[in-house]
């Protein structure tokens, strides 16, 4: 079972664990990202190309299929303005084992941020704005699984 969404909406992190837990796997990992509220920010705005951006999550998760043995996975990915606090990203695994969950949701969180196409800028309350650049430490974390 794989659910890949990019949506604008909001997500229901229990319901969507639930729905994992259903398939009959031993174990689900999770990974659930928020936007942080560092430095007075008080919008992040993530802007995206929803073809491009749905065949590289969808890419993603294939790989993770692939290379573990998993019952199911949800890879869910906010768009659109959020603020400090909201759930931006959910990566769920489901194995029979903990092992290959665990594997599969970090691989996943750690190619997720260099390889999937969002450009994100952040608003802060003193009236500054920027786009956010890639960190060398996302670049590392993606590269071990290579």
């Amino acid at each position: 079972m794989k659910r890949v969404l990019v949506q604008s909406d909001s997500f229901d992190t229990g319901a969507e664990l639930a729905r994992l837990g259903s398939s009959g796997a031993g174990g689900v990992a999770s990974f659930i990202g928020h936007v942080r509220g560092d430095g007075g920010l008080i919008t992040l705005t993530l802007e995206h190309y929803p073809a491009m951006t749905q065949a590289a999550l969808e890419a993603l998760a294939d790989v993770a299929l692939a290379r573990w043995d998993l019952c199911g996975l949800t890879l869910i990915h906010r768009v659109g303005a959020m603020v400090p606090g909201d759930a931006i990203v959910l990566v769920a695994t489901a194995s029979a084992h903990r092992a290959a969950a665990l594997e599969a949701c970090a691989f996943l969180i750690d190619r997720l941020k260099t390889d999937a196409p969002f450009w994100k800028k952040e608003c802060f309350a003193d009236g500054r704005e920027a786009w956010v650049d890639a960190r060398d430490s996302d670049g590392a974390a993606a590269a071990r699984w290579a």
